[in-house]
């Protein structure tokens, strides 16, 4: 069974899988982020609870056990902790403090606007994780292991937070799609994310005038559908990466609606520089012609993406059906096409 309207998963499949999850890092090999806890919350949203543990059996090879930890983090020496991967127990142990004492909307009021400037950190793979578990916090119960992971989330963030320079701004355009299609490539497009990200060095200006919250906000999933539209035509130019051209700024998109709204606008700013230089960093020389969904409905989508079961086409999928046109569908059947099955 599905999380229903009130947010409860009748299974308790997703807080059985937390769990089991939050006794591994949030990492791999050093540098390969845990995608597990994304993806099962993707699942129990979607009608697929029942499927969430034996997904998670087939992706358990990928897990490595907690961290140790070095010191712990606190109010007075934070600063000194942000940025550095060596301290994600630190900074998990030091959220599920903060949690622990006080309202979770109260915490990640005051850490967001902290953390934002460094989205970039873990391939913005950690936004990604607090998007999904704010997303479970708001449709409903506040359970413990839905804090807990909220938790992880936000220290995997502040471990991995990585602010980059403002890039030279180029000549924009009014709408999303426009604006992306405008996005320069940057020149050699080899090396890790890292590597690639610190070539950003120029962006096209979009929704740069926007100050109202409620225009950011409409914006910001004007963002998110025009992105994933683009994979569609686009996707080829890593299967992998291109995907969070899309779910990165839809993170913070379904993260809005528990945060300030003064924050708004900053979010807005934040999730369409991530999503300019993910598109600055694998775009392919030449888009493709989609390919049309053809007499398929969203859920069909969705359990295609189950059977085939890499943790990227599952998320992406996910981001998707928040917008189930055609072309979202295309999208999400591209990466089906693109990307090598869950093993």
């Amino acid at each position: 069974m599905s999380i229903d309207a009130t947010g409860t998963d009748p299974t308790g499949a997703l807080d059985e899988a937390l769990q089991r999850l939050h006794a591994c890092g949030p990492e791999r090999l050093g540098r390969l982020t845990n995608h597990a806890p994304m993806a099962v919350e993707a699942l129990a949203s979607h009608g697929q609870a029942r499927a969430v543990h034996r997904w998670l059996d087939r992706y358990a090879p990928k897990l490595e056990e907690f961290p140790a930890g070095l010191a712990p983090v606190t109010g007075a020496n934070w600063r000194e902790a942000l940025g550095e991967p060596r301290r994600a127990a630190d900074w998990i142990a030091y959220f599920g403090r903060e949690l622990a004492e006080r309202p979770w909307r109260d915490v990640l009021a005051t850490w967001w606007p902290r953390l934002l400037p460094g989205m970039y950190g873990g391939s913005t793979h950690p936004v990604i994780r607090v998007g999904h578990a704010v997303r479970t916090l708001l449709a409903g119960e506040v359970t413990g292991p839905r804090l807990t992971e909220l938790a992880h989330g936000l220290g995997y963030w502040a471990a991995r937070h990585r602010p980059v320079a403002d890039p030279v701004p180029l000549p924009g355009a009014d709408g999303a799609a426009a604006a992306l299609d405008a996005v320069p490539p940057v020149a050699d497009q080899e090396g890790s994310f890292p590597d690639r990200l610190a070539r950003v060095s120029r962006l096209p200006v979009w929704a740069a005038g926007v100050t109202d919250p409620d225009t950011a906000r409409e914006r910001l999933a004007e963002l998110v559908r025009a992105a994933t539209h683009r994979y569609a035509t686009h996707g080829h130019g890593e299967e992998t990466m291109l995907v969070h051209a899309a779910t990165a700024p839809n993170a913070v998109r379904r993260v809005l609606p528990a945060l300030p709204r003064v924050l708004w606008v900053p979010s807005l700013r934040a999730a369409w520089t991530a999503s300019a230089a993910v598109t600055a960093m694998y775009a392919p020389a030449e888009p493709v012609v989609p390919s049309s969904p053809g007499a398929v409905t969203p859920e069909e989508v969705f359990e295609r993406a189950l059977a085939h079961g890499d943790e990227h086409v599952v998320k992406l999928t996910d981001t998707a059906l928040d917008f189930p046109d055609d072309l979202s569908l295309a999208a999400a059947l591209r990466a089906i096409e693109l990307s090598e099955p869950l093993r």
